[in-house]
């Protein structure tokens, strides 16, 4: 039996210790940094348990986000203070730390007090009184200094205070200061950190749209419409979306506009047989179901039958009934063609990073190499499945060039028998670059950051 003093066990954490929303997103943040299991998932599952009310998984959802998110900007600040070496430190105490900074520099309804007296009581309890007051000593101390912390000076090494200050890694601050100039890489650092709305997808199999937004009316919930895509809203304050009962009915898809736009250029119809080659976990695949009409036939692939499984559910619940899964190697698989196909490819996810901001760190320049042949042999083997005349989908949900308009022109050298289309007829101006494909940036456009473009078939 462990001491007061004594850790628990890494691997089985008592749940007195972890309790409450500080303990759970200390607990989550010891298991992203420790394993490479995904921030989504673990938030997932305690926002699933019945062991904290709304508010207190609120607090932790937004703690634990916001640690991820300012991570870098967080441990400059620690370890000006900490007594040795903060990178070193223990995970708990390192953890523990973090999330009592965030909530001092970043929850204005959180008194500083609250945030520290969690933290050391945490901290108590694990390593006993030596350890607490030395926590309570750092944190104490930022208090009083709060209004003179000192990040790198721009004048010295301006990429690594734009890193800190808006908390990217240095080698991807390096890379789109490059791209984009200093200033515009500011602002779409400062998009990557705000927190984003949730974006849905009405489902007009089920709801028309005007009757769906007069339930939000109804219900009292602040909303938007899309400026882009005309089935897509916004909505403010609406926790515990996958419980609602507009949700459970299918009237709606969580999904981002961003993700909507291939669909839109692959522009399906009914009677029309596709194939969405990465399917999972379904976004796309639905959409296009519901632009068939249920009329026609999808065919979804994706490596995992258990990826494939949240394809199911969700047609299931959306009402999408001509779809055939299938578990299969996207860049190897062997099925007749169809009129369109779609690869929304694996990639690098450096649109994303208001929703995921875990990849911050877990991506590395290293990571786009391998996925770009990764993405290229899935494209050059879709280009086989596509009839005579019929269209191919090209879509990520990065702002790198090399998953993107880099990899698209070197297919296009390859597969003569395609030609790049304009997006022009089916997506809004603002979103098309000058080549005829779709780009977007969430400081420009608000929402993630995207990529697709639309090859046609013209030789058979």
């Amino acid at each position: 039996m462990n001491t007061p003093e004594a850790p628990a066990p890494a691997n089985l954490p008592s749940p007195g210790l972890y309790a409450g929303p500080r303990g759970t997103a200390v607990k989550i943040l010891n298991r992203v940094e420790r394993t490479d299991a995904y921030l989504d998932r673990l938030l997932d599952a305690e926002l699933r348990s019945d062991e904290m009310n709304e508010l207190d998984k609120g607090l932790m959802n937004e703690i634990v986000t916001g640690v991820v998110r300012w991570k870098m900007r967080l441990d400059w600040v620690l370890t000006g203070f900490f007594h040795g070496n903060f990178t070193k430190a223990e995970i708990n105490i390192k953890n523990a730390l973090r999330v009592a900074l965030y909530q001092i520099q970043y929850l204005t309804r959180v008194p500083h007090s609250a945030a520290v007296n969690e933290a050391v009581e945490f901290i108590k309890r694990l390593r006993g009184q030596k350890v607490g007051d030395l926590v309570n000593a750092v944190l104490r101390n930022i208090i009083r200094n709060l209004d003179n912390i000192r990040y790198p000076d721009p004048g010295e090494d301006r990429i690594r205070h734009l890193a800190v200050v808006e908390s990217h890694p240095v080698w991807m601050t390096r890379r789109w200061v490059d791209r984009y100039g200093y200033e515009e890489t500011k602002r779409l650092m400062a998009a990557n950190n705000v927190i984003p709305d949730l974006t849905l997808r009405v489902n007009r199999l089920k709801i028309e749209f005007d009757k769906f937004t007069a339930l939000l009316d109804q219900h009292q919930v602040e909303y938007s419409r899309s400026k882009y895509m005309e089935c897509f809203v916004r909505v403010r304050h609406m926790s515990g979306i996958g419980s609602s009962e507009m949700y459970k009915q299918g009237y709606i898809a969580v999904q981002d506009e961003s993700a909507g736009l291939p669909v839109k250029l692959l522009d399906p119809k009914p009677g029309e047989r596709v194939i969405d080659l990465c399917a999972a976990p379904g976004g796309k695949t639905t959409f296009i179901g519901e632009l068939l009409m249920n009329q026609g036939s999808i065919v979804a692939v994706d490596r995992y039958e258990s990826r494939l499984n949240l394809v199911k559910s969700a047609c299931e619940r959306l009402g999408i009934t001509n779809v055939q899964t299938i578990a299969d190697d996207a860049a190897t698989i062997t099925i007749p063609p169809a009129d369109k196909v779609l690869v929304d490819a694996p990639c690098s996810g450096l649109g994303v990073l208001a929703k995921k901001p875990d990849a911050k760190w877990t991506r590395s320049s290293d990571d786009i190499e391998k996925l770009v042949d990764l993405q290229g042999r899935i494209l050059d083997h879709a280009a086989d499945l596509v009839k005579p005349g019929g269209v191919l989908v090209y879509s990520t949900c990065t702002i790198e060039p090399e998953e993107n308009v880099l990899l698209v022109q070197r297919f296009l050298e390859h597969h003569p028998q395609f030609c790049l289309d304009s997006a022009s007829e089916f997506v809004s101006s603002e979103l098309i670059a000058a080549d005829g494909t779709v780009q977007t940036l969430p400081h420009l456009h608000g929402m993630d950051g995207s990529f697709c473009a639309r090859l046609r078939r013209t030789i058979p």
